[in-house]
C-alpha cells in the first residue's frame, strides 16, 4: 500500500495492484478566487502541483470523489480526466459529474467493487455546527479494502459518530485525515484540527494517521508546522507529508 499526496486532499492510492486518484484538484495556482466568506482572501490554489504530478497522474485505474467542493474536484480535473475512467462518488453528485462529460460514474450507496478492491462509502460532518454542516452539503469518505488491508480516506469531516463508526467497522491499517482547520468568517472549524486527530488516534490505536488538506486553500489556517507542534504536545503520532511525498503504511 502506498499513498502519495499531490496537494491538499488530492492523493494517489496504490493498493491491490491498482492506482486510484482521490479528490482531484488539478487547477494551476491562483486559478480560482478565494473561498467566499473566509479569512485570508488569497486566490486558490495557493500552490502549484508538485513536479511529479504528470507522472503520478498517468496510468490511473479509477477516481474517488468524496464531494464536489472546488478544492476536491475542479475544472482542471474535469478537463484532464479520461471520460471513460471509473469515478466512484456520492449518489447526490452523479448529475453534476455527468455534466462534466464523465461517462463511467459509480455512485456508491454502501459498497462497490473494482477488481480485487472493495470500496465502502462512509459518512461525516463538515462542521460541528449542524446548520453549517447542512449548508455545506453532504460529504463522504471512502474505505478501500484490498489484500494489503484497509485504507480509510475520511474526507471533509470533523470528529463525529460517523468517523468513530467507520474506524470501528473497518479497522483500517491507515487513515487519511483532512486537517487544516478550515474556517469561514463565523462558526467553528469545518475540517479537522489537532483535537480531532487526537480523537481518531484514541479510537484507532495502531492505525497509521496521514494528515493532509494543508497550506493549499486560503481558509485552511492551520499550518503543517503548528499542527505538528500541537500533536507533539498532545503525544499523538502522525505523518504529515509534503506535497509530492509518498507514505507506505
Amino acid at each position: 500500500m502506498r499513498v502519495t499526496l499531490l496537494r491538499h486532499a488530492t492523493l494517489i492510492v496504490e493498493t491491490g495492484g491498482l492506482r486510484l486518484l482521490v479528490d482531484p484538484m488539478l487547477d494551476p495556482a491562483g486559478a480560482r478566487p478565494p473561498v467566499e466568506g473566509t479569512p485570508e482572501p488569497r486566490r486558490n490554489p495557493l500552490v502549484d502541483l508538485p513536479a511529479s504530478a504528470d507522472r503520478e497522474l498517468s496510468d490511473l485505474d479509477a477516481v474517488l470523489v468524496t464531494h464536489l467542493h472546488a478544492d476536491h474536484f475542479d475544472d482542471g480535473a474535469a478537463e484532464r480526466l479520461r471520460p471513460t475512467l471509473p469515478v466512484f462518488c456520492q449518489p447526490q453528485d452523479v448529475e453534476r459529474l455527468e455534466a462534466h462529460g464523465l461517462q463511467s460514474l459509480r455512485p456508491v450507496e454502501d459498497a462497490d467493487e473494482l477488481d480485487a478492491l472493495v470500496i465502502h462509502r462512509t459518512g461525516g460532518h463538515h462542521s460541528t455546527d449542524p446548520d453549517l454542516a447542512r449548508a455545506l452539503g453532504p460529504v463522504s469518505g471512502f474505505v478501500v479494502e484490498s489484500d494489503e488491508g484497509a485504507l480509510y480516506v475520511a474526507g471533509d469531516t470533523v470528529w463525529c459518530d460517523e468517523v468513530a463508526a467507520a474506524l470501528e467497522r473497518h479497522r483500517p491499517r491507515a487513515a487519511v485525515l483532512n486537517t487544516g482547520e478550515a474556517r469561514l468568517l463565523e462558526g467553528p472549524p469545518i475540517t479537522m484540527g489537532a483535537a480531532d486527530v487526537a480523537e481518531v488516534a484514541r479510537a484507532a490505536p495502531g492505525c497509521r494517521l496521514i494528515l493532509v488538506h494543508l497550506e493549499a486553500i486560503n481558509h485552511c489556517l492551520l499550518t503543517r508546522e503548528r499542527l505538528r507542534a500541537e500533536l507533539e504536545t498532545a503525544g499523538v503520532e502522525a505523518t504529515i507529508p509534503a506535497d509530492g511525498e509518498s507514505v507506505e503504511p
